[in-house]
């Protein structure tokens, strides 16, 4: 048994078959994956690694699997139903991320492939292979769990690993996000959140829901995505780096499919990516390794009744910018229905003394954010823009249009 420090779960316990599993070369490699991408040009400290959260994820699925285990017991046939499915969730949270390219995101809109191929191809690495044998775990088991394939033959597993709202991937980077940036709003009341877990069984259909007595805090953990999607991961200079980052990157890299192979895909991370930028000469790549900012932040929409007030602003900035405006729309579901299930169904399952029934039945904030959130920038160049012409213009549309509060400018990091 080995114990790793982690400041945000204490010590996490691994045995000698996960180490070996986490020694091997593709987990190693997270260690050189940023979790936050380029959030660190924003954010100072967020330097943490893919690494930290597969260890993080796998501490937190422990914790729910083991809550279950007490209050959903007769969800195991026998302790060795138990045991396997216990060294499956772990070896599947160790490996959730193991898919993903150099700072992520910016990574697969370049090259064209999902990180969730890369994960199915790393799997069948022999040295993958060879761990996951030791744990006397199936790598296809695995790919169902971090794919999320609905046919595969552990539902409640494949909602820990990355289900639709209750997952352990999600729960950790809120509470490790929220450290290491300093954005108190993603902490959210774990203990009492996977205190209330529990399996439901509705129509022969298995699921991860919540004791009544949680409900509070699954609305802690709703607002705290929100919050952390506001203020960290949709940041203004992390979304305009992430675009730059693109651009360079397709400079790197201008035959994208000279990376299918697994094995050249492999040989990127973070670290060498930057270092390629060390002597670049394109104007992104020493953006990047400069944090110069090419784009100005000219107005922040972030409400769906702004659309009207965002199209008018993006048309007259166009109009009189033309290709230097870059408009950045962003949407996200705070709040989504289980996996391959109809709108008919539930968000998320909650137990009550009367009951089966919905989060967005107990809770009017659940409710109300159940559907998208909206965050819409609008950026201009500033080598061919007048900035501070451009947040006059939106100011002004913004004011006709009753919407003033909505439309503001603000000066950059």
């Amino acid at each position: 048994m080995k114990r790793i420090f982690d400041p945000i779960h204490r010590f996490i316990e691994l045995d000698a078959n996960e180490i070996a599993l986490l020694d091997t070369a593709p987990v190693q490699r997270l260690r050189r994956l940023r979790q936050l991408g380029l959030a660190y040009l924003a954010f100072p400290a967020a330097e943490h690694s893919r690494f930290g959260h597969a260890l993080g994820a796998l501490a937190m699925g422990e914790r729910i699997f083991q809550t279950l285990r007490t209050q959903s017991a007769s969800y195991f046939a026998s302790e060795a139903d138990f045991a396997a499915q216990r060294r499956l969730l772990r070896a599947s949270l160790l490996l959730h991320d193991v898919g993903h390219g150099p700072f992520s995101h910016a990574c697969e809109a370049v090259l064209g492939l999902p990180h969730e191929k890369r994960t199915e191809e790393i799997l069948a690495l022999p040295e993958i292979g060879a761990a996951l044998a030791r744990l006397e775990v199936d790598p296809a088991d695995v790919l169902a769990l971090v794919v999320g394939d609905p046919r595969g033959c552990y539902p409640v597993l494949r909602e820990i690993v990355s289900g639709p709202n209750l997952d352990a991937d999600r729960m950790d980077y809120l509470l490790r996000d929220s450290y290491f940036t300093g954005a108190v709003g993603g902490s959210f009341d774990s203990e009492q959140l996977v205190a209330s877990l529990r399996i439901y069984e509705t129509n022969g259909t298995l699921e991860l829901g919540v004791d009544i007595r949680g409900v509070v805090a699954l609305e802690s953990f709703v607002l705290a995505r929100y919050l952390m999607f506001s203020t960290v991961y949709f940041h203004h200079t992390t979304r305009q780096f992430e675009r730059i980052l693109q651009a360079a990157l397709r400079d790197l890299w201008p035959d994208p499919r000279a990376l299918d192979q697994i094995g050249e895909f492999l040989t990127w991370d973070d670290f060498r990516v930057l270092e390629s930028f060390r002597f670049a000469t394109s104007p992104a790549a020493r953006a990047v390794r400069d944090r110069d900012t090419l784009y100005a932040l000219v107005a922040e929409f972030n409400s769906e009744s702004d659309l009207a007030t965002f199209d008018a602003c993006a048309s007259a900035l166009r109009a009189r910018y033309g290709e230097a405006v870059w408009s950045d729309s962003q949407e996200q579901l705070m709040h989504r229905l289980p996996l391959s299930l109809g709108s008919s169904t539930p968000t998320v399952r909650v137990g009550t003394y009367a009951g089966m029934t919905s989060a967005t039945e107990v809770s009017d904030l659940i409710a109300r954010m159940a559907g998208s959130a909206h965050w819409r920038k609008l950026y201009v160049e500033r080598s061919r823009a007048d900035v501070k012409a451009a947040r006059e213009l939106c100011r002004l549309i913004g004011a006709q249009k009753g919407k003033a509060a909505s439309v503001y400018t603000k000066s950059e990091v």
